[in-house]
């Protein structure tokens, strides 16, 4: 068996596998393997839908060497007036120029694709079947806890019989026009896109049907805007949301007063969503989602008939000629953790909320910090992926923690400072401190900051 030694093996070259060695190279003088069984880096994007963008800007996404975009602000679209959405196609193809330009080019990171991790080191390369043997002297790093699961190569969950067509939003761009009736499959940010781009390119909203589970909150993308220029947009957002979270009697009650600070956003006035999934659009984008009026709000879909749709909560008759979109897998289905640092391991996991290329990058400055794994856990207490809004408290919480923790350290607080994924960080940093109306807008989230925490930490537990 062949063998060699490195610093850093890292199992998984996606987005977090690939700004956790980013950052290492320049943090640290070590030596880092990736390995993954696709033919790229770059993940689950090599695999993403057409018509698939990102939804919060470019400009604080990706790994912490190299900008995504150009920070321009859109002049068209249903993202008018905010900053650029990377297309899926611009993401891979991003990734795959951080490896050539920046990893494999420093002489310091060593790339297996198609290759997987049999454990304890040991690698096989799927066409060759060879293996070998990796000699780790630091860390095994696995980047797969935060992988994201994709319609293309999830598994189905319910039944779909013959004569049925019923396919991933992969391939609606070639098959919709063969079809007179549409439904979309689940509630997500995916399910977002497919009937937008339905709505986009001349669907009738009368031709499309929505099946949702249970219906999301979705964040108001306007205040998550990361420039100076939204200064006052973004961090009156933040001084809203810390006024929610003080004064809210109970988890509903929060998501209330969200939804009165515009923050929150969902379909149907009349309904109250039962996930937070993190799903963020723009207004113009949730005035095309409310066209369509036929909702299937029964649960999850179990069988797909030729003529009728059973659900977990009763059945409907199906629209014929319908093409099916399954939207169904879930992007980031972790919610639980584990500890960070462990001896010979790194499990990447976030540590601020729907951040995790932020998250790994910094996690692999917290590596560098000290030889202990107590030391570096307390800076890194790992979030889940939420699924509720009492989930998204209870993370909110976890959050909060990990930003005093690094505001204590002066060394993680400077890398902060000058890291571009730091998107929220950024406005404040750029915006004019003398100005007066910033000056109380700062004053005002200090004067909150006790009485929030301790309110939030009191619904995370309720």
């Amino acid at each position: 068996m062949d063998s060699f030694e490195t610093d850093y093996l890292v199992v998984g070259a996606g987005a977090t596998g690939l700004a956790f060695a980013d950052a290492l190279l320049s943090t640290s003088d070590a030596h880092v393997t990736l390995v993954d069984r696709r033919d790229k880096p770059g993940g689950h994007w090599n695999d993403a839908y057409p018509f698939v963008r990102l939804h919060q800007p470019s400009s604080y996404y990706g790994v912490p060497s190299q900008s995504l975009g150009h920070a321009r602000v859109d002049q068209c679209g249903l993202n008018k007036g905010f900053e650029e959405l990377a297309s899926g196609q611009e993401v891979a193809a991003y990734f795959h120029a951080v490896m050539r330009d920046r990893l494999l080019a420093s002489g310091r990171v060593r790339f297996l694709p198609m290759t997987e991790h049999l454990g304890d080191g040991d690698v096989r390369q799927l066409l060759s079947n060879k293996t070998t043997r990796i000699n780790v002297r630091r860390r095994l790093v696995d980047a797969r806890v935060c992988e994201n699961g994709i319609p293309l190569t999830h598994h189905r969950k319910f039944q779909v019989a013959d004569g049925v067509a019923c396919i991933p939003p992969n391939f609606l761009q070639h098959r919709a026009h063969e079809h007179g009736n549409f439904t979309i499959l689940g509630a997500g940010k995916t399910a977002m896109d497919s009937v937008i781009w339905l709505l986009e390119n001349g669907a009738d909203p009368a031709q499309i049907r929505w099946v949702v589970p249970r219906d999301p909150w979705m964040i108001n993308r306007a205040f998550s805007q990361p420039s100076a220029a939204f200064f006052h947009q973004n961090y009156g957002g933040t001084v809203r949301q810390m006024e929610a979270l003080k004064e809210a009697a109970s988890i509903d009650d929060l998501a209330d007063r969200m939804e009165s600070a515009g923050l929150w956003m969902r379909l149907d006035p009349a309904v109250r969503p039962g996930i937070m999934h993190g799903a963020t659009v723009s207004l113009p984008e949730l005035a095309r989602l409310r066209e369509v009026r036929d909702i299937i709000r029964m649960g999850h879909v179990e069988t797909i008939e030729p003529d009728r749709l059973g659900l977990v909560d009763g059945s409907c008759r199906a629209k014929v000629d319908t093409l099916y979109v399954d939207c169904t897998a879930r992007a980031l289905g972790h919610t639980g953790t584990w500890p960070i640092f462990n001896d010979d391991r790194i499990a990447l996991q976030m540590i601020r909320i729907y951040q995790p290329t932020f998250s790994a990058a910094l996690l692999a400055k917290i590596e560098t910090l000290s030889d202990s794994d107590k030391v570096k856990n307390a800076l890194a207490t790992p979030i889940p992926m939420t699924d509720t809004v009492q989930s998204w408290v209870v993370s909110q919480v976890a959050h909060a923690k990990n930003q005093f923790a690094w505001s204590q350290n002066p060394e993680i607080k400077s890398w902060i400072q000058t890291c571009r994924l730091d998107g929220f960080g950024r406005a404040a940093r750029d915006v004019d401190r003398s100005d007066p109306e910033v000056q109380a807008v700062f004053a005002r989230l200090k004067d909150m900051w006790v009485p929030a925490f301790a309110n939030m930490q009191a619904l995370a537990a309720a």
